[in-house]
């Protein structure tokens, strides 16, 4: 059985992106996941009990290093969120509401996605939107990301059918973003 994840760090102009520490995270992204706001677009409801919280935060420091590359954004010493691939080569993000529009989600990506392509976890790179979420889709636009399809009545959330989106970043994308 792999190990979990190394502890890499990432320091960005704004944020330390660094590997979940269950305990220490817990009330800050307990606080996102029950956010009804932030989790307007997650593919799950908010969470109802810390348990929930607990099995996501332990679940993510479980993962290895072949499986995935996960990281606790944290911005002025708070953790605000969490991006990266949960599972390759799936990119997933949230963060709380108070930091939207601020430009962290994309400053966050950005080394993510270097890194994915560089260290060769993956060799495209997908994810998967709510539609009425065009702030993320704007952000994953900007990121060279191209539309591959929709789908409708996706994902049942708290009895509501949702659609989705889905996006491709190639490694050649990527560059030509990049360059």
């Amino acid at each position: 059985m792999t190990s979990p994840a190394t502890d890499t760090v990432i320091r960005t102009a704004r944020l330390v992106l660094r590997r979940v520490r269950p305990e220490e995270d817990f009330a800050a992204i307990h606080a996102v996941l029950t956010d009804p706001e932030a989790m307007a677009y997650w593919a799950t409801p908010p969470h109802a009990s810390e348990e929930e919280t607990r099995d996501w935060l332990a679940a993510m420091a479980q993962t290895t290093d072949d499986e995935g590359d996960d990281f606790i954004l944290e911005y002025q010493g708070r953790a605000i969120g969490k991006a990266g691939f949960y599972r390759f080569p799936t990119l997933g993000y949230i963060i709380a509401p108070e930091f939207w529009g601020q430009g962290l989600v994309m400053e966050a990506l950005v080394p993510i996605i270097t890194r994915a392509f560089a260290g060769g976890a993956v060799t495209r790179v997908i994810t998967e939107v709510d539609p009425r979420n065009p702030a993320s889709i704007r952000v994953l636009e900007k990121l060279g990301f191209t539309e591959t399809h929709r789908a409708e009545k996706t994902t049942l959330i708290g009895g509501v059918w949702c659609d989705s989106v889905y996006f491709a970043l190639t490694p050649e994308d990527w560059a030509a973003r990049t360059a």
